[in-house]
């Protein structure tokens, strides 16, 4: 079912299935890239602290895209539950 919900993957995941089986380029398996889906389609990428659209993106939601690409830390929770110790 179709929500229009964005997803933020690892570009090192194994949900990365950009190029392989969806159309379009393949995005680097690299910890620092990042890919976003929306509906299961790639829209957009994070390669090398760039910004790099794979779909149409409307220009309201651009912002929307670029923030859901942003690397952020775990919360303390999520860390203490991965038994992460380091910041």
């Amino acid at each position: 079912e179709k929500n229009g919900r964005l997803l933020a993957v690892n570009a090192a995941d194994p949900l990365n299935l950009a190029g392989i089986v969806t159309p379009g380029p393949r995005i680097p398996a690299l910890t620092a890239n990042r890919l976003l889906y929306r509906d299961g389609i790639p829209v957009a990428a994070r390669e090398s602290g760039k910004l790099r659209l794979l779909a149409e993106v409307k220009a309201e939601a651009a912002r929307e895209v670029d923030e859901a690409l942003a690397s952020r830390p775990l919360p303390p929770q999520l860390r203490t539950y991965l038994g992460y110790t380091r910041r």
